[in-house]
């Protein structure tokens, strides 16, 4: 009793309660730290710590993801969706002067154009990205409306949303491209589609039966594309094509094959190899596609020869093939002793009835034709690492071996369509554990997209055709998606393990990327952007604001940016949605759903 009556009297008390103050708030803070922060759903790759590291890629441990796989995906829901708390926002400012409404920072950079010492190769055709990154917002275009849903887009779109009259008038005997009214319509013609691309299309197959599109034949390469009409027509033969061609004279077409809702993407054949993997495209075509295929050598059959994978076919209508004036002549003979060498044979040559020739040349499937070549020219790449690296990589003078299994046998050809979506793909590592993974990541991305993607999130799916994803890992996010009328692009970001070649396998298209440049396509051209686990690599490297700005000239108006990541990541990107005005939620704290408006900040 004397301790308690000192206690009072020398007025301590103010003290302990302060203390039992503090002591009680330290223990809230502990227990809610704890118990908020729920497992995350990551996938076998998008876990995998960058190639640059000293650890091997793919090594996830599989204990990690059976303990992911088992958590219930149901339990992610929007119940208990909300905002988060308001952050410091950037301001922005429009784009102004030569950056314009298509401005394409990696393309459009002037000065270094100007600056070149030589175009012949076309190399002002080529990425030249900025030193500094874009931090300004596009304009829209006036009087933009939201694009033409599929599959009307494949046949007309908006005039407004992508106005270049240029193509029209050059290419108005062909029927690319008509103008009607408020839109631009297409035909489904094409410099050598006189009879129709449709037609065109049944013409390549009755030549070589052995073709069997949306089979066989899955994943194609068109080079120089045009308006992809052909790429765009191949889809109602369940083949998926990679159209592509540079930003020329030929005013727009990637940007018209992007708002029809055709894959396409802009690169060009000159100094620099494709941003595709080695042994990856079933078929490749060209019909009148304006490359020199012997510059250099041979040096552009040489990148053909790289991206096509053995045994592949190699499509090509031009008027070398059924014309016998003398250049067409010389060009042809070029081409048979350029291919000779390369080891490809002639399976086939035709005429349609409308005079088009076409030739179609089969990639080898065994090494015993180089072994046995009189002259070993061109020699065969030395691939040491035995990884693709096409990144900024100059073209090759010499032939890609033939990809070998573990057993030193040549890779097979994929299982038909659709079987070889979700088979184990021909370049998949042969250990059982390499296999263990991709089939569990495929069984999570089918979970997590039918119970949470399609049912839990605010996304009205019907409005998406355009879809990319920014880190696509094995692909499993697009194969869950296979049966909605839409298509992903695939990013496999260069600093993450590379498995552009499976996905390919798996019959899907995809292409490398740094996401601290730009991506080489216009502003506008897709519906959905995904980002599953990517910004915490890109933020030893860049700046997330910079990254955002670019997904804002990529993404349309009215078009959505899934995350899927930390919470520190998250609240990192909820200001910046924030600050562009979109809309932004968040679900079970490790999703975030962001949806573009049309806002634009006012001219300064």
């Amino acid at each position: 009793m004397a301790l308690v009556e000192d206690f009072f009297k020398e007025r301590k008390y103010p003290f302990i309660f302060t203390l039992f103050v503090l002591l009680v708030c330290v223990t809230l803070f502990i227990f809610t730290n704890s118990t908020s922060n729920p497992v995350p759903f990551y996938s076998v790759i998008q876990e995998q710590p960058p190639l640059n590291t000293s650890q091997p890629p793919l090594q996830n441990t599989a204990n990690s993801i059976e303990q992911k796989l088992s958590t219930n995906v149901t339990n992610v829901s929007t119940d208990k969706d909300q905002l988060l708390p308001q952050n410091e926002e950037p301001e922005w400012k429009l784009c102004e002067g030569p950056v314009n409404v298509d401005f394409i920072p990696c393309l459009d950079n002037f000065v270094a154009i100007k600056a070149l010492k030589s175009r012949r190769h076309m190399e002002h055709r080529e990425r030249h990205c900025p030193a500094a990154s874009l931090h300004c917002l596009l304009p829209l275009p006036k009087g933009y409306k939201v694009p033409v849903p599929w599959p009307k887009s494949r046949d007309k779109i908006w005039y407004d949303n992508v106005p270049y009259p240029k193509l029209v008038e050059y290419k108005k005997d062909q029927h690319w491209v008509v103008k009607s009214g408020e839109y631009l319509v297409f035909p489904g013609g094409g410099t050598q589609f006189k009879d129709g691309v449709d037609h065109y299309i049944e013409f390549i197959e009755k030549t070589l039966p052995a073709i069997k599109w949306g089979k066989h034949t899955r994943v194609v390469l068109d080079v120089g594309c045009g308006v992809a009409s052909f790429g765009g027509y191949l889809l109602d033969k369940n083949v998926i094509t990679m159209s592509f061609a540079p930003k020329d004279e030929h005013e727009a077409q990637i940007q018209f094959a992007l708002e029809r809702g055709i894959p396409a993407t802009l690169s060009v054949i000159g100094t620099q190899k494709l941003t595709f993997p080695d042994n990856g495209f079933d078929l490749i075509h060209c019909a009148r596609c304006r490359v020199h295929w012997d510059a250099d050598g041979g040096k552009p059959l040489y990148e053909l020869n790289r991206v096509l994978r053995p045994g592949g076919f190699f499509a090509w209508s031009a008027t070398p093939v059924y014309r016998d004036d003398e250049r067409d002549q010389q060009v042809w003979n070029a081409m048979m002793a350029i291919t000779k060498a390369m080891c490809w044979k002639v399976v086939a040559k035709a005429r349609d009835s409308s005079g088009i020739g076409l030739v179609i040349y089969q990639k080898p499937t065994s090494s015993s034709c180089y072994e046995n070549r009189k002259e070993n020219n061109p020699s065969l790449c030395e691939n040491q690492d035995g990884k693709n690296s096409s990144w900024y990589a100059r073209l090759n003078s010499c032939l890609t071996p033939l990809p070998v299994d573990g057993m030193g046998n040549i890779q097979i050809w994929p299982k038909p369509w659709p079987q070889r979506l979700t088979s184990k793909p021909p370049s998949l590592p042969s250990d059982s554990d390499a296999k263990d993974k991709f089939f569990k990541d495929t069984k999570l991305w089918s979970e997590l997209v039918s119970n949470v993607y399609l049912d839990g999130f605010p996304i009205k799916w019907s409005g998406v055709r355009n879809v990319m994803d920014m880190n696509a890992g094995y692909a499993g996010f697009a194969a869950a998606l296979i049966d909605l009328p839409i298509w992903v692009m695939n990013v496999v970001p260069i600093d993450v393990a590379d498995t552009l070649s499976i996905i390919m396998d798996r019959g899907l298209i995809g292409m490398y990327h740094d996401w601290c440049e730009s991506f080489n396509t216009y502003p506008r051209t897709y519906d959905l952007l995904h980002s599953s686990f990517l910004f915490k690599y890109l933020e030893q490297r860049c700046d997330i604001i910079d990254v955002a700005v670019e997904i804002d000239r990529i993404l349309r108006p009215n078009g959505y940016f899934v995350v899927q990541d930390s919470m520190e990541i998250l609240n990192k990107l909820v200001p910046i949605m924030r600050s562009l005005k979109w809309s932004v939620t968040l679900h079970q704290n490790q999703f975030l759903v962001g949806r573009k408006g049309f806002w634009r900040p006012t001219s300064s």
